[in-house]
């Protein structure tokens, strides 16, 4: 059985103006794509998750319901939640969020009156 990740505060970034779980759900699905949590690997408990984060479990709970509902975590009763082993439910979510942050962009872009393409072409510029 792989080890448990065991999570400290400052691995994550958190905006007290947003809900915890939804930024937990990001940077754990960021974590997943970048190949920080690997396939198959364990997770902490609920409860040694909230321990170690410093939240109420009710946070982490709704975090890994709303990772399991996407399918990017299991559980297996009795044995624990893991990161999923499926690569292409993992291509599913690093493929979104590429489209969030691209979604991002334009959202500056047209913030700046610009288009993508001009934004980027600006961000390449040598000065």
């Amino acid at each position: 059985m792989p080890p448990i990740r065991i999570w400290k505060p400052e691995e994550f970034r958190l905006d007290p103006a947003r809900p915890l779980y939804e930024q937990f759900v990001e940077q754990m699905r960021a974590m997943i794509a970048r190949g920080e949590l690997e396939p198959g690997t364990r997770l902490p408990s609920v409860r040694e998750a909230a321990a170690s984060l410093r939240v109420n479990p009710t946070t982490i709970m709704k975090t890994y319901q709303e990772l399991e509902r996407t399918g990017i975590i299991v559980t297996y009763r009795g044995q624990g939640t893991f990161v999923t082993e499926d690569e292409a439910v993992i291509g599913i979510s690093r493929r979104e969020l590429a489209r969030e942050a691209v979604a991002r962009l334009e959202e500056t872009a047209r913030s700046i009156g610009l288009t993508l393409d001009q934004l980027l072409a600006l961000a390449r510029e040598k000065e």
